[in-house]
């Protein structure tokens, strides 16, 4: 029997359906959560782990081939094989529908629905549970409860990160993880840990600079996260490798690897990952930041968080000096400080320029130059659309007096 108060996500692009089913399963005493498309989608499946997921298969005016929900539906079973999830379908859609099958689907529905079959059709497909490979083992109840690590980002950068943890996440295979400070390194190492056969179990974290924490790998089996191994002398790096049980499974983040000894390199780096830059993710920023305000608008009971036009502009040409993680902390106090959800650029509080580009300028490079006075030229025309070329709110929202915006508007022929 299923219990009560399952989570369910719904994606589905159409406001009536996803009133009309929610209403349905917390009658049937389970909870549904709804997202309009992949991207708020795998936002939610980020944020929380769901006992199933509804998935419409088309979402753009006029789709019928399916292939948005398909490529949405191998990325959410490749990130969690176990995900259920049951496709929905027009009538006409039978051979839609066992391609998602065949990708990995756990069931289909087809339109029109009884919203009592459905259900049980949901309840149904939960309670059957997903076939396991062989040699995986059974995850616990707490691992279920936990947030899942999903790598967020469709970048070519990303997709190819992604691609790389799946690939390599099953193997024994240690790895190195590179990359700057709050990018996400610690985020794919677990990510690389929950595709791996050792995910029913925590992984080992040590910071190596701690050498009391060393005790740790003594007993260590399955996985161990081992951070700053690049900023131990050759000493240091000789003890720990004769320390590391030959059985254990290593995943280390470094900031670099020429300080690694070769002898402790080759124990450590079978496979070597290196983390994007923010700035070398396209379009991330303004994904994750979209991200990071649903997060903080229930964390703090805000209304559902808004990022304007001006302010994804110029999230998306800013240089945040601790990456992702000072993206995240500036949207949060973005929402917190925000009356009703709505962020501005002026609430962003956005790093100063970096000194190199600055350097540069100063020294007459024209492109560098160009690359800031475009930026500014976006952000203003995104918060004049915004504002319906209203100049005082949209000053309001740059953070600019209302002549210090004309004289820019004038400067940009705007």
């Amino acid at each position: 029997m299923v219990p009560s108060s399952r989570a369910i996500l719904l994606i589905d692009d159409n406001p009536a359906v996803s009133r009309a089913m929610e209403i349905a399963f917390r009658m049937a005493g389970h909870r549904l959560d709804t997202a309009n498309g992949p991207e708020e989608a795998y936002s939610c499946l980020a944020r929380r782990r769901y006992d199933a997921i509804l998935l419409d298969m088309n979402f753009r005016m006029g789709e019928s081939s399916g292939g948005e929900g398909l490529a949405c539906l191998a990325r959410i079973v490749a990130d969690d094989p176990a995900a259920c999830v049951v496709v929905i379908t027009a009538h006409s859609g039978i051979r839609i529908a066992v391609a998602a099958m065949q990708a990995g689907a756990r069931d289909f529905a087809m339109k029109p629905w009884r919203n009592a079959e459905l259900v049980a059709k949901v309840e149904t497909a939960i309670a059957r549970g997903a076939p396991a490979p062989p040699g995986t083992p059974a995850a616990s109840p707490a691992d279920l409860m936990a947030e899942p690590p999903r790598l967020l980002g469709d970048s070519v950068a990303m997709q190819a990160l992604r691609t790389l943890v799946h690939r390599i996440g099953p193997t024994p295979a240690s790895v190195t993880i590179t990359g700057p400070s709050g990018g996400g390194r610690t985020l794919t190492a677990l990510a690389i840990h929950a595709a791996s056969p050792h995910a029913d179990t925590a992984p080992v974290r040590i910071d190596l600079r701690d050498e009391a924490a060393w005790q740790r790998l003594d007993d260590a089996g399955g996985t161990a996260i081992l951070r700053h191994p690049d900023r131990l002398d050759g000493v240091a790096q000789a003890r720990l490798l004769d320390r590391i049980p030959t059985a254990l499974r290593c995943i280390a983040i470094a900031d670099a690897i020429a300080p690694i000894v070769p002898a402790l390199y080759r124990r450590l780096a079978t496979v070597e990952v290196a983390i994007p830059p923010l700035a070398d993710r396209q379009d991330d920023a303004v994904l994750l930041a979209r991200h990071f305000a649903r997060i903080a608008a229930a964390r703090f009971g805000k209304p559902q968080g808004r990022l304007t036009g001006a302010a994804e502009a110029a999230i998306r040409t800013a240089r945040w000096p601790d990456e992702v993680r000072g993206l995240a902390l500036a949207i949060e106090r973005a929402v917190l400080l925000s009356g009703d959800g709505t962020v501005d650029a002026a609430a962003l509080a956005l790093p100063a320029v970096p000194t190199a580009v600055q350097t540069a300028s100063a020294a007459g490079n024209t492109d560098a130059n160009f690359d800031l006075t475009d930026a500014e030229k976006t952000m203003i025309e995104a918060a004049l659309r915004e504002h319906r070329h209203n100049v005082s709110h949209a000053a309001a929202a740059l953070g600019l007096s209302r002549g210090a915006l004309y004289r820019r508007m004038a400067r940009y022929g705007l």
